[in-house]
């Protein structure tokens, strides 16, 4: 594994459990804007920049499972035994992974429109139009993994027993709601929640988010 440097912000008192919030692809931790602030009222939250994105490193190599290795050898450098994850989209599916390999490191899961571990059948994007805050690299590879992914991610589904939400945004997103109530029923731990805005539902309802989030994460 290439090795990177990750930018990451923080909220909240050090003193609290920590809530770690990845975000989606093609974005950064500026994602989190307007619900960190509250979710800082109960945790100490964490939102990195994932490698490729924002001001974290751009290597050239990009995966899920490397921005699994990435997020634990944050919690490592920051000193997290354990924490609870929030993933939007392309984090969603880090989250996942990273409950999968390390459960010990891991408290409850939020899998915010996250792309359950099936071929998604994902358009290619298209390089956009002058700069970016992001490696398209970046983007590529990962619609590439999301789309072709290794089956055992869905295979081993029935071990992730942490408590995990699911939340899909409805007739709107372009995730089949089928498929993401299938996903969270092979959870152990897992419900389904439908919060019909579309895939961006965090920065869609801020307040209608936490109000969903906050009341579970505390559980």
């Amino acid at each position: 594994m290439t090795a990177v440097r990750l930018h990451y912000r923080s909220w909240g008192s050090p003193e609290r459990d920590a809530l770690i919030l990845l975000h989606g692809g093609g974005s950064d931790s500026s994602t989190w804007d307007d619900v960190a602030p509250g979710l800082a009222e109960f945790w100490s939250v964490y939102a990195p920049d994932l490698r490729g994105h924002g001001k974290s490193e751009w290597p050239g190599e990009y995966s899920l499972e490397l921005m699994r290795d990435d997020t634990l050898a944050l919690m490592d450098e920051i000193g997290l035994m354990r924490a609870s994850f929030v993933g939007h989209s392309m984090g969603g599916a880090v989250a996942y992974l990273l409950t999968l390999e390390r459960p010990e490191r891991v408290n409850r899961l939020v899998l915010e429109e996250a792309p359950p571990p099936v071929p998604a059948d994902l358009p290619m994007p298209e390089r956009p139009d002058g700069p970016v805050s992001y490696d398209f690299e970046a983007r590529t590879a990962i619609v590439e993994e999301l789309n072709a992914p290794d089956p055992q991610w869905w295979v081993r589904a029935d071990e992730v027993s942490k408590p995990t939400m699911v939340i899909s945004g409805g007739p709107s997103s372009h995730l089949p709601h089928r498929i993401m109530y299938e996903f969270a029923a092979r959870l152990p731990g897992g419900r389904l929640v439908t919060i019909p805005v579309g895939h961006r539902v965090h920065a869609s309802v801020p307040a209608r988010f936490l109000d969903t989030v906050v009341p579970f994460l505390e559980e």
